[in-house]
C-alpha cells in the first residue's frame, strides 16, 4: 500500500527523521476490496461492493489527516471518493448512501463523534 512518507534530514548533524503518514482514502478503499486499481468508467462500471460500517471504519481511519467536523462529514468524503474509483456501498450507487446519510438514515451506525 502506498503511503505518503516525510523525511526530515538536519544537513549538519546528519540526524534525520522519519514520518510515516496515514495512506490515502483511495488506497484504504482498494485494501478493502483488495483490489488494485479503481474503475475506468466511474458510475458505470464498479469493480467491488462494500459494506457501510467498512466506510465508516475508513473515516475513522482518515478523520485525523481530513478537515471534516465531524464523523458523518468524513464518512461523505469516503462516500465520495467511492463514486470516483467505482465502489458500490450496500449494493447501491454510493450517491444514493450520501443522500440517506443526509436524512439520518446511518445516524445510528455512525454514533457519536
Amino acid at each position: 500500500m502506498r503511503v505518503p512518507v516525510k523525511i526530515i534530514v538536519d544537513i549538519e548533524t546528519k540526524a534525520f527523521e522519519v514520518e510515516v503518514g496515514i495512506p490515502t482514502t483511495a488506497a484504504l478503499i482498494l485494501r478493502e476490496l483488495e483490489s488494485e486499481k479503481g474503475s475506468g468508467k466511474t458510475g458505470s462500471e464498479f469493480i467491488g461492493e462494500l459494506n457501510f460500517d467498512s466506510i465508516v471504519k475508513i473515516a475513522k481511519i482518515r478523520r485525523p489527516k481530513s478537515l471534516a467536523k465531524s464523523l458523518k462529514s468524513a464518512v461523505k468524503e469516503v462516500l465520495g471518493t467511492c463514486v470516483s474509483i467505482g465502489v458500490k456501498v450496500d449494493g447501491k450507487n454510493p450517491k444514493e448512501v450520501i443522500e440517506e446519510v443526509d436524512k439520518g438514515v446511518y445516524d445510528d451506525v455512525i454514533g457519536e463523534d
